[in-house]
């Protein structure tokens, strides 16, 4: 018999199974910000779907995953804070789940705008 596994443990190794995850099950990635923005746009529609089924305790479920990544987000903020670069992408990173979290009915446009902003900026 298995000894129990967390479920991160198990998350994990679905991700490097490569298999296609649904979005409560993948969670919010947060590797870099193409693999949170992708992510966090699953489970936007996740949510949407979700609510036009009326089904709040899934749209709870899609929050709570988003809560958790922000959580682990400020905590390796913290662990991490002398190195400046990871800093700046986990505070950018904490930010796009605070507009989900907020209204995720805007996050797409919000993000497609964000990403514009940031490569703007990064050519100035």
């Amino acid at each position: 018999m298995l000894a129990p596994v967390s479920r991160r443990y198990l998350r994990d190794m679905l991700r490097e199974s490569g298999v296609l995850l649904e979005p409560l099950v993948e969670g919010v990635r947060q590797e870099d910000l193409a693999q949170l923005e992708r992510t966090l746009k699953n489970l936007q529609s996740e949510y949407e779907a979700a609510g036009e089924r009326g089904d709040t305790a899934r749209q709870q479920l899609c929050r709570k995953a988003v809560l958790e990544a922000r959580q682990h987000a400020r905590w390796a903020l913290r662990r991490h804070h002398p190195d400046a670069e990871f800093a700046s992408l986990k505070e950018e990173m904490i930010a796009w789940m605070l507009v989900w979290l907020e209204n995720p009915a805007i996050f797409t446009l919000w993000s497609e705008l964000r990403l514009r902003e940031r490569a703007g900026g990064e050519a100035e």
